[in-house]
């Protein structure tokens, strides 16, 4: 029981501080990017521009705020589970999986908290040189954790691995 009330806990405190981090960031875009030119980092390259996204990541999917909702509370509810079923922080072999889900949950709540507190989400990283979608700092926490979670899904975690998480009739685990 010790064991998975630190893995909630731990999972809970490192997720908070990265939203906290994501929100500064977009207070800070608040303050210092909107209304104004973009500020150029990388002349032609890369800018800071100031974005209300009314959709997902990278600005799909407007207006469905609804969606986003739902979406969101089944991430928290699936990582809350995969951190309670998840070997403590002892086990080495459990620690890329477990990052992966802190970045994915704080991700998914620093934008959850855009939408529910302004209706929108502040975007303001742009990659001029190609045209990349206007995204955020919970944007690069969930597709890099996606990202690496794919790989650690094909190329490092065995399926014996993974048998922790099934959920087997009767199991109180």
């Amino acid at each position: 029981m010790k064991t998975r009330g630190f893995n909630l806990l731990s999972w809970a405190a490192l997720s908070l501080a990265l939203v906290l981090f994501d929100q500064y960031t977009k207070l800070l875009a608040v303050a210092h990017l909107k209304g104004k030119t973009p500020f150029v980092i990388l002349d032609g390259v890369f800018e800071l521009l100031y974005s209300e996204n009314r959709g997902a990541a990278f600005g799909m999917l407007q207006g469905k705020q609804g969606f986003f909702f739902v979406i969101g509370t089944v991430v928290v509810a699936a990582a809350i589970y995969v951190m309670w079923r998840m070997p403590g922080w002892s086990s080495l072999r459990y620690l890329g999986l477990r990052m992966c889900t802190i970045l994915i949950t704080a991700g998914a709540l620093g934008n959850m908290v855009d939408r529910t507190t302004q209706g929108y989400v502040v975007d303001f990283l742009y990659f001029k040189l190609i045209d990349f979608p206007i995204f955020n700092v919970a944007d690069i926490y969930v597709t890099t954790a996606t990202a690496a979670l794919l790989l650690l899904l094909c190329f490092f975690y065995k399926e014996e691995d993974l048998a922790i998480f099934e959920w087997k009739k009767g199991d109180r685990r």
